[in-house]
């Protein structure tokens, strides 16, 4: 039994990948900070030890893996070189574990963790399958056919690995600081993609994906006549959405999901894409498919009375659009409330424009100071700035004040964003049942 010390075992990715290593016996313990995250809930249940930062917790026969948000200057860090312990990032850990796995990486600006889960959920009930999603899952299975995990393209971290497949669900500017234009993200993926050893899956309608030149094949899946997985005859409904596939214009199956949105269709036909390769059976893929129900933080839906409330990690122009689609598709007939909270000054401003034509979308626009981040504290920019933009008017909710949210009572009202947004959404949602 191999020890692992993780530093920053809260970190979303830390922790899936801890509770992996714990599945296949292996002993698993860690630190982060003390305040309460979304991840420590399954370490907790799987009683995996988790210290405050300090480098006396640090044993000469550990194995540390370090997280990618933590620098050379933490104390834990200084003290693994100290004592000589064999340390990893993340990403390398990641990319060594890997190796003895039919390995599928899911990448992409937006749809990564909801196509992962969705990949993880379908090829598990088909055959043996590990997997890391972004949401703080995890699952390590003994003796696993596939291993299905997420591909962060953030700081190029992707670039550690060499899977067998690679899911591009698309390819858009983000994360402006770090990559400098949409060129600096396309050599990325196009990185990843000469890494990639069997096969490529790839949304056909991106233009930045026909950019990329690959020696192994590229798969285009979509709604169109181009696509090599075509999706055909799609009933959009409020319980889900149904298609048929076909793969070079021959029918391979039906299928069905039960989840909203164009993009919902979109992320079932790369795993419809993947699991055809893989000559899996397609009935067990429709089986499984359909009985998907969603991952954290994305589409979750809770009613208090008649007000619906959906939480989402959208907080990009392009996640706030498939968001709002989704929830229009279930909700035809109702009053849909955009409430979202701006996540970082250097996202906020590069894509004001996207913002504001995606947030255009809702018949209501509430919006929260903007969430900096350890990198960026202030900048100049503003949510009000943003909020001035949108054409129907939209509400700035200075000092995480929520009261004028309850005016939008009895309607679907989506909290959207990558910050601390879950706090207000609770102090509203404690609101709302303290009035029943």
């Amino acid at each position: 039994m191999t020890k692992y010390y993780f530093i920053g075992i809260k970190g979303s990715g830390m922790s899936a990948l801890a509770l992996i290593l714990h599945d296949l016996g292996e002993d698993v313990s860690g630190s982060d900070i003390a305040q309460y995250t979304f991840t420590q809930k399954p370490l907790e249940a799987a009683h995996i030890p988790i210290y405050p930062f300090d480098p006396a917790n640090l044993k000469k026969d550990f194995i540390i893996i370090r997280g990618n948000a933590f620098r050379d200057d933490n104390p834990e860090i200084q003290q693994a070189k100290k004592m000589g312990l064999k340390m990893y990032r993340y990403n390398e850990f990641l990319g060594e574990f890997m190796k003895p796995y039919t390995s599928i990486g899911i990448s992409g600006t937006h749809g990564k963790t909801s196509t992962t889960g969705l990949l993880s959920h379908t090829l598990s009930g088909v055959a043996k399958t590990s997997y890391l999603i972004g949401d703080g899952t995890g699952k390590g299975v003994p003796g696993a056919r596939f291993f299905v995990y997420e591909a962060d393209e953030y700081e190029r971290h992707f670039v550690s690995y060499h899977p067998d497949y690679t899911v591009i669900t698309n390819i858009d500017y983000d994360h402006p600081d770090y990559y400098k234009d949409i060129n600096d993200v396309v050599s990325a993926f196009q990185q990843e993609a000469d890494q990639t050893k069997k096969a490529i899956f790839a949304w056909g309608d991106d233009p930045h994906v026909h950019e990329l030149h690959t020696d192994v094949p590229i798969y285009f899946y979509g709604l169109k006549d181009t696509d090599d997985f075509q999706a055909v005859n799609v009933q959009r409904t409020t319980k889900g959405s149904s298609f048929d596939v076909l793969f070079h214009k021959q029918p391979i199956g039906h299928y069905a999901v039960s989840l909203f949105g164009e993009h919902s269709i979109l992320n079932s036909l790369a795993v419809v894409g993947v699991a055809h390769l893989e000559k899996m059976d397609s009935a067990k893929v429709a089986q499984e498919l359909v009985s998907f129900k969603g991952v954290k933080r994305r589409f979750a839906e809770t009613d208090y009375g008649t007000t619906k409330v959906i939480d989402d990690y959208a907080h990009h122009p392009n996640e706030i659009r498939a968001t709002l689609d989704a929830a229009r598709q279930k909700f035809p007939d109702r009053k849909i409330v955009a409430v979202f909270q701006p996540h970082t000054y250097t996202r906020t401003k590069a894509l004001m424009p996207g913002f504001v034509k995606s947030l255009s979308q809702a018949d209501a626009v509430y919006i929260f100071p903007i969430f900096g981040s350890v990198r960026e504290s202030h900048g100049n920019v503003s949510s009000a700035d943003l909020a001035a933009k949108i054409p129907q008017g939209a509400t700035v909710l200075e000092n995480g004040d929520t009261t004028p949210l309850l005016k939008e009572k009895g309607n679907v009202l989506v909290f959207m964003g990558a910050g601390d947004i879950q706090k207000y959404e609770k102090v509203f949602t404690d609101t709302l049942q303290a009035e029943k």
